[in-house]
């Protein structure tokens, strides 16, 4: 694999001199390319210890305008990434559109550290860098620039290196035990690390592999290489691609058209129903939090269906301590300028605490799909990222629940009237929630297609008929303690 690198490629320190000057006026003006076009681009720094790794991140930050230029290095997981799923640490530190990420140390270092000391057998690292590339190819639709870099040394050129450190007093600290380890395990990792690189080197986002034992060489060659990728990717873009108007559909036949919505629940019933199951949820919930395990539910559904009434007697059941609840809405700037996924990402619960979505990462295959926020292509994506997202919630033992609640369009305008009437309830009533029931075809359309593509084994959704809103809260209620429960 690393055949790829030019071995022995070395620049005299006259050449090199001549260089610099104008590859950090490229560098600069590629930066400029980047945040012109609002395009995120990630560094990611890897390969074999001593290759100079650390040293090429300076000479960036030397180099560039160090205000759009941020890095990240990761050494094993704090108690708090601990306690998020996997990629969680990764999401958050993505640059906004028009800035420059550069990781050291990134999410290929784990799975390759725990293969090469035999710690993850060969099904388990494919897995693991299965992960990786769905991660990868997920920021690369999204219009990031992954830009890969992996700096090489052979192995006897690593040892000579390190002798040479280890003769200065001033330098010796650079060369820790676990590196000399890591030099003795050098062919296990180099074994490693070839799968790793070819199993990851996609179209989306390649491997650059360079020859680090000249670092003047070495840090040209990937200056070189940032430069070239940001220049081929920084066509500025105006935004989505818009097509032609999507045309409103004639009534469909969907899913939500088998509900029966005149069920429902007398208020004695209810009453009694409700202080058990919120007895027995509080249980559980404690129960949960005593073993470590957290819990994101999900609201969606019509406008004006009861998610905010199922909430709050929800929330009645927990300590307040141990929740919390995630109104969504509009993206802000700074949402805007990432991944849609990151602002659900920043609000992962940690071990024994419960997330509570008022609407949720579903916007882009509703809002965003009927209202053409969303291009075709990015809405059709969203499904397919969806799913990996929630299976990476639930592989990391999170417990998460999916509510859609459904109500009939004689039953929405009957709540949309009380609440103009209500003093107290006027605020939760525009015009634009009339609007939308001009598009109510649409919009149970796409909701009837979500539903279907993202109600997994791992993650299914449960339908609510809400047209009473009494039956639709114990409904909610019941649904989420027996899924506490199925965690025993």
């Amino acid at each position: 694999m690393f055949e790829t690198a030019e071995i022995g490629r070395k620049l005299s320190k006259q050449d090199y001199e001549g260089i610099v000057p104008q590859l950090r006026a490229d560098l600069l003006e590629a930066q400029k390319q980047a945040f012109d076009a609002k395009l995120p681009v990630l560094v990611v720094i890897n390969g074999v210890d001593g290759a100079g790794k650390g040293d090429f991140l300076n000479r960036l930050f030397e180099w560039m305008d160090a205000r759009y230029l941020a890095t990240q290095a990761y050494a094993p997981p704090t108690e708090e990434e601990a306690q998020c799923p996997l990629f969680w640490r990764f999401w958050m530190w993505l640059p906004p559109r028009g800035r420059i990420g550069a990781f050291l140390g990134s999410w290929y270092s784990a799975p390759i550290l725990e293969a090469a000391h035999g710690k993850l057998s060969r099904p388990h690292l494919d897995d693991a860098l299965e992960k990786i590339v769905r991660f990868e190819r997920g920021l690369a639709a999204d219009g990031a620039l992954v830009v890969k870099l992996w700096f090489h040394l052979s192995k006897r050129e690593q040892r000579r290196r390190f002798e040479e450190l280890e003769k200065s007093k001033l330098t010796r600290w650079q060369v820790s035990k676990r590196e000399w380890q890591h030099h003795r395990m050098y062919d296990e990792f180099r074994d490693v690390c070839s799968r790793a690189i070819r199993t990851t080197s996609i179209a989306e986002a390649p491997w650059h592999v360079i020859e680090g034992t000249d670092w003047r060489y070495r840090n040209v060659a990937a200056a070189r290489t940032l430069i070239e990728s940001i220049r081929v990717r920084s066509t500025p873009v105006a935004g989505a691609p818009v097509g032609p108007s999507t045309p409103t559909l004639e009534d469909p036949r969907t899913i939500l058209d088998t509900l029966d919505m005149s069920l429902e629940l007398n208020q004695q019933d209810y009453e009694q129903k409700l202080a058990r199951y919120q007895g027995r949820i509080n249980r559980q919930s404690r129960r949960l939090a005593k073993q470590q395990k957290s819990v994101i539910v999900v609201f969606e559904g019509s406008d004006a269906a009861g998610k905010g009434g199922a909430i709050r007697r929800l929330t009645h059941a927990l300590d307040a301590r141990q929740y919390r609840v995630i109104p969504i809405a509009a993206p802000t700037d700074e949402e805007r300028a990432r991944h849609y996924l990151w602002r659900f990402w920043r609000h992962i619960p940690r071990r024994g605490r419960f997330t509570i979505y008022d609407r949720s990462w579903y916007g882009r295959v509703l809002v965003e799909r009927v209202e053409r926020f969303a291009a075709e292509a990015e809405w059709r994506r969203a499904y397919e990222e969806i799913n990996d997202f929630e299976y990476q919630l639930v592989e990391a033992g999170v417990v998460v629940v999916k509510f859609w609640l459904h109500i009939t369009p004689e039953e929405q305008l009957k709540r949309f009237e009380e609440r103009e009437r209500s003093p107290y309830k006027q605020f939760k009533i525009t015009e634009e929630d009339y609007r939308n029931r001009a598009k109510a075809n649409d919009y149970e359309a796409a909701a009837s297609e979500m539903i279907e593509r993202t109600s997994t084994e791992y993650c299914p959704w449960t339908i609510v008929e809400a047209n009473d809103k009494r039956f639709s809260r114990i409904k909610v209620l019941r649904t989420i303690l027996r899924r506490l429960t199925e965690r025993r």
